[in-house]
């Protein structure tokens, strides 16, 4: 059960174990309101959609609504949801690296706050998902709380952490894509893959089908980094709408932001190809013209949630979960020192002005003080106030149910 110092924190989130593409986007677009609030921030993924507010940064503006199948979370419980995502214990691809940098990209969205960029999932991620509530916009920056501002660097301290106790080399989604793709082959090895998209997720896809000595052959709306990724992979790089010259390919993986534009002569030589297609865009970066020609062939980024994927190990997850506790109860004790700070600056600030009023009364009833006791007595009245004080600001400052702060204002009359 939460204290009271984290009663106003609040996650709502929609993932696609629950929630299909097209309904979390829309969550997402009505999310995105609040994107650049001081109260909120934005993690968007492309299986989860995540908004985490802190209510009274929020100056009274209304959470959206969410869709069904979406969670609400409230209190330490809130934080400790991010710091199992940030762990990766609650990803598709268990304790995969991606989250992390979703997460970094979306603070550090959050604190450039002038992204005005288009959404592309998983190639732009969280960072995509900002940019497309500020597109156009030309308010002045808004600093976001010290509350979530916290919240997601111990989330990133959580990833950082949980990441360097796994055992093994990292799998990502597209793994899990390239799994299917080859589930009726003997191997990859000496096939050709096709990769749509040269972004992050692109480069991923790239890499890992490399690695499973596959001929990899990349599109991508820029051609110059399709040419870039495919020189670096000792792959091939084609146009973006490559039609006949598609080469004979045992699947694709497409990665892109926006749709492929796939035209009629695409979709019927993919639809001839017999390929899997795996599209890990959301929304689908297929068009619905070659979803229906490819029929069982064509898998969605949300099809991949029901995947079979390995376990962590007992031993990891128990680790993790201890991590986790440990760092939600400092959190929830940062937040609850942070609100006894106004009590705290109260005593401070009455403390000082009484002494103050009687050393200027002291002095004007002895003005024939010399400076250096006038010094002396100065020096001696702070740490008076000082010694009075500890002690109940030291009780202030370890208030974690928020119990001594009505008490000591009565007590000091303020």
């Amino acid at each position: 059960m939460s204290s009271p110092a984290l009663t106003s924190l609040v996650a709502l989130t929609v993932h696609a174990r629950n929630v299909p593409s097209l309904e979390r986007e829309g969550f997402a677009a009505r999310a995105g309101d609040l994107a650049a609030a001081r109260g909120a921030i934005l993690l968007h993924t492309c299986h989860r959609v995540e908004l985490y507010a802190w209510l009274p940064a929020l100056g009274g503006d209304a959470l959206p609504d969410l869709p069904p199948g979406g969670v609400r979370i409230d209190g330490v419980e809130a934080a400790q949801h991010l710091f199992t995502v940030a762990a990766g214990m609650d990803s598709v691809v268990i304790g995969e690296d991606e989250i992390l940098h979703q997460l970094r990209d979306c603070l550090a969205a959050r604190h450039e706050h002038t992204a005005a960029t288009t959404g592309e999932c998983p190639a732009g991620g969280a960072a995509g998902a900002v940019g497309v509530t500020l597109a156009g916009r030309t308010a002045a920056p808004v600093e976001l709380d010290a509350t979530l501002e916290r919240l997601f660097q111990q989330a990133l301290h959580v990833g950082r952490q949980a990441h360097a106790w796994r055992d093994g080399a990292p799998r990502s989604l597209a793994d899990v894509a390239l799994d299917r793709i080859g589930r009726d082959l003997p191997a990859l090895e000496g096939r050709s893959i096709l990769v749509v998209g040269a972004g992050r997720m692109g480069r991923i896809a790239a890499l890992a089908a490399a690695r499973r000595g596959a001929h990899v052959v990349v599109t991508n709306r820029t051609e110059e980094r399709a040419g870039d990724l495919a020189e670096e992979i000792a792959g091939t790089a084609l146009p973006f709408a490559a039609g006949d010259s598609i080469p004979e390919v045992a699947g694709a993986i497409v990665a892109a932001g926006g749709t492929w534009p796939a035209d009629a002569v695409t979709v019927r030589r993919m639809a001839r190809l017999g390929a899997v297609v795996v599209d890990l865009s959301s929304p689908p970066a297929i068009p619905v013209a070659l979803r229906s020609a490819l029929g069982d062939d064509f898998i969605s980024v949300d099809d991949l949630v029901h995947a079979p994927e390995a376990k962590p190990h007992e031993r990891l997850r128990r680790r993790v979960d201890r991590l986790v506790g440990e760092v939600a109860a400092e959190y929830e004790a940062w937040a609850a020192t942070r609100g006894s700070v106004p009590a705290i600056r109260a005593i401070a600030d009455h403390a000082e002005a009484k002494r103050a009023a009687e050393l200027d009364r002291l002095l004007r009833r002895a003005p024939t003080l010399e400076p250096e006791v006038r010094e002396l007595v100065d020096e001696m009245s702070h740490r008076l106030v000082a010694g009075l004080l500890h002690g109940p600001l030291a009780a202030l400052r370890s208030d974690v149910d928020g119990d001594r702060d009505a008490l000591v204002r009565e007590l000091f009359g303020l």
